[in-house]
């Protein structure tokens, strides 16, 4: 994205209504800006723009009945059905715990916010949408029929920022960390891994070592990682969805993971997407942008949590999947999932590295 030379809203807004069914976000890319450049263009048409902190938006967003959350990264889109409920809030990391939805926020990374009111052939479609300094977005809130118009309207007036101006300033993104590990500390990895009694250790575990999540897989070796073939994956949704097993699947952006919990029904492969398509839940794969496969295991005080995890060519990660636990104070594994993951076929065993 060019950041010295930039359309103006009025060139932008031209563009938009000479392009009126294209994706805002391939809109934006055709015209070399972010997509919150291309939203805060039509500030006052449409759109409002909205004080970023979750603290807000997300307090709004329990208040307008049954929605369509979104979140995505370049390879993935996770779009889920439910209501915001069991908001915590928290200045390094907030939470919206309620399945089958469930959202790890980082307020920090709310940069901007926009009310959006677009007309459409079923008439307006309202979301609140947030995006990061990159003018990425971060997450999107989507009004279902059945939503409180009227909490909606509330939220846009007690939400609205004083500056609502068509500009939208924007910064260079973030690069993706490259995997990192540290060859001369695998034996404390190890030892260190084997210690876990809860997933939410492997973060401090592999920072003190000077490694990051891909870095640390490389490194590790059995039992707890385990190379998979880029093709295993649609075997493993395939297999997933016969068994009827209730998964989580995590996909995050800059500033937001979105969990989604259930079983899966419909699988329908378009191109390079695998797509899933559910009347709750609609997961959107780019399988060619898939370079590496995983399959972890971690140990928890309730057993070994077993999740299987894309990155792409840079080492970004593009989704984790876990089994949902059967019960409290039960594994954190389910034999179902265990033995889907072990028949999953090893990168080794495929002639791979």
């Amino acid at each position: 994205m060019a950041l010295d030379i930039l359309p103006s809203p009025d060139d932008i807004r031209a563009a938009k209504a000479a392009n009126p069914k294209m994706r805002e976000r391939d809109l934006a890319d055709k015209l070399d800006i972010s997509e919150a450049q291309l939203v805060a263009a039509h500030i006052g048409d449409g759109v409002t723009r909205l004080k970023a902190h979750p603290d807000g938006i997300a307090r709004a967003a329990c208040t307008l009945g049954e929605i369509m959350a979104l979140t995505r990264n370049e390879s993935c889109v996770s779009e889920v059905v439910g209501h915001y409920d069991n908001y915590q809030p928290g200045k390094h990391a907030a939470m919206v715990l309620n399945e089958p939805m469930d959202l790890r926020i980082f307020p920090s990374r709310w940069v901007s916010a926009f009310a959006v009111e677009k007309p459409t052939e079923n008439g307006i479609r309202r979301s609140l949408q947030v995006f990061d300094r990159a003018g990425d977005a971060i997450h999107k809130i989507f009004v279902r029929d059945e939503a409180d118009i009227k909490a909606f309207d509330r939220a846009v007036v007690e939400l609205r920022h004083a500056d609502q101006s068509p500009e939208q300033a924007v910064k260079p993104r973030d690069t993706t960390e490259p995997p990192k590990a540290n060859i001369e500390k695998v034996e404390s990895l190890r030892k260190g891994w084997a210690g876990m009694t809860d997933t939410h250790q492997f973060y401090s575990m592999a920072g003190k070592l000077k490694m990051n999540r891909l870095g640390a897989y490389r490194v590790v070796g059995a039992p707890f990682t385990r190379a998979l073939t880029t093709d295993s994956i649609e075997g493993m949704f395939h297999a997933v969805r016969d068994a009827t097993i209730p998964i989580m699947i995590f996909v995050g952006s800059y500033g937001c993971i979105q969990i989604r919990s259930g079983i899966i029904e419909t699988l329908k492969p378009s191109g390079p997407w695998l797509n899933v398509l559910d009347p709750d839940f609609n997961l959107h794969l780019r399988l060619d942008r898939v370079a590496e496969v995983w399959a972890v295991e971690k140990p928890t005080k309730r057993g070994p949590a077993v999740s299987v995890e894309a990155f792409d060519a840079l080492g970004g990660l593009i989704f984790q999947i876990f089994p949902v636990p059967a019960g409290r104070d039960l594994p954190d594994s389910r034999a179902e999932w265990q033995s889907i993951v072990d028949t999953l076929p090893d990168l080794a065993t495929k002639g791979g590295a």
